[in-house]
């Protein structure tokens, strides 16, 4: 089952502007059947600086950890609405991270760096598994990947929350990060996440700090295929990767790569690979012309082994040479061919037009 999902969003408990209390119910009604309330927890004194309003950039304390799983808890509805608590642990240099499916909140104060926030969430993984909800605790992405400039440590690796670390944010507000810090002599997020070593599926989110959740067009979103509309269901959705980025309203993606479906390990080593794609919106997009390309590992920004040009509403089939020896990931991006990327790459990547969607990587094993 598809459904349409925003996990990242803020309040006044940090630096948004809204009243927490009308976030789940602003959102569920903008037709979202999935939301989240992941506020910044930025206490301490080695941060400067404040939010909306100028107000004192503090991030959540108790009350407000309380607070936000007291809302999410009274909006909850299983089968209808999931509405979740999460926080974001902010760096000002390493970059910013959301939790959530957590007991607790932690911030950098107490955990300053990369393989502190690792360590905590792998251990809030295992305390959930000897109590038996592991399935429904201690995930995490990375969050709008190289907007600061330490990148979570070159995107460093840490074995043990591999499973946990889930998404990497390819739409955020408006902004396709595909070619972030590329025009300042860096790699692309996507690239020097996976080449990392990092299984990431690939998230859009509107980051929302107004009063108006749910109800921009044209920021980020997910649509998450989930086999129940509950929390279990979105954490199980989580975890397998299943799930795809859009900044579109009511798009429907789903992929498959020689029958395995996108956020999987496909075991392949060398040949063609068949994809079969669907996308759609309804009537209004029925015949839109779109274009696929195939991103695979390159440096410093992917390689494109294919662009393929398809419609709106028809389930695409093609078929493209994949060496494993090449590297281990394969990503489908789709694009308007008509309209300009507003943060392109190389001059003459195929890239260099207006994202649709991204579909989760498939993960290449032998």
């Amino acid at each position: 089952m598809l459904v349409h999902a925003d996990l990242h969003n803020h309040t006044v408990l940090s630096d948004g502007d809204g009243d927490p209390s009308e976030a789940f119910p602003s959102m569920r009604d903008a037709g979202l059947d999935v939301a989240a309330l992941t506020d910044h927890a930025i206490r301490g004194a080695s941060v400067e600086g404040t939010g909306a309003g100028g107000r004192p950039w503090i991030g959540l304390d108790r009350a407000g950890w309380r607070r936000t799983g007291e809302l999410a808890a009274a909006h909850d509805r299983p089968g209808e609405f999931t509405a979740i608590r999460g926080f974001e642990w902010s760096h000002p240099h390493l970059g910013h991270v959301n939790a959530w499916f957590t007991d607790d909140f932690i911030d950098i104060a107490s955990h300053t760096e990369m393989a502190q926030f690792y360590e905590w969430l792998t251990n809030a993984g295992r305390e959930a598994g000897r109590s038996g909800t592991a399935q429904d605790t201690g995930l995490a992405g990375f969050n709008h990947p190289g907007r600061e400039a330490g990148c979570f440590s070159g995107f460093a690796y840490f074995d043990a929350a591999r499973d946990q670390l889930v998404s990497l944010e390819m739409f955020n507000r408006y902004d396709d990060y595909l070619f972030e810090g590329v025009g300042r002599g860096g790699t692309s997020p996507l690239v020097a996440c996976l080449e990392a070593g990092w299984r990431t599926g690939l998230l859009g989110v509107t980051d929302e700090h107004g009063d108006d959740w749910g109800l921009s067009e044209g920021k980020g979103r997910a649509g998450l295929w989930v086999t129940e509309l509950s929390r279990a269901g979105v954490a199980e959705a989580l975890r397998a990767r299943r799930f795809f980025a859009t900044r579109v309203a009511g798009l429907r993606v789903d992929a498959t790569a020689n029958g395995v479906r996108m956020g999987s390990v496909l075991r392949h080593r060398s040949g063609a690979v068949e994809f079969a794609l669907d996308v759609d919106r309804g009537r209004g997009w029925a015949g839109m012309p779109l274009q696929v390309q195939v991103l695979r590992p390159g440096g410093p920004v992917p390689a494109v082994a294919e662009v393929v040009d398809i419609r709106c509403g028809d389930v695409s089939r093609f078929a493209v040479p994949v060496e494993a020896t090449a590297g281990g990931w394969v990503v489908l991006r789709i694009a308007d061919p008509a309209e300009p990327n507003d943060s392109p790459g190389p001059s003459g990547h195929p890239a260099n037009n207006l994202a649709v969607a991204y579909a989760s990587p498939w993960f290449l094993e032998p």
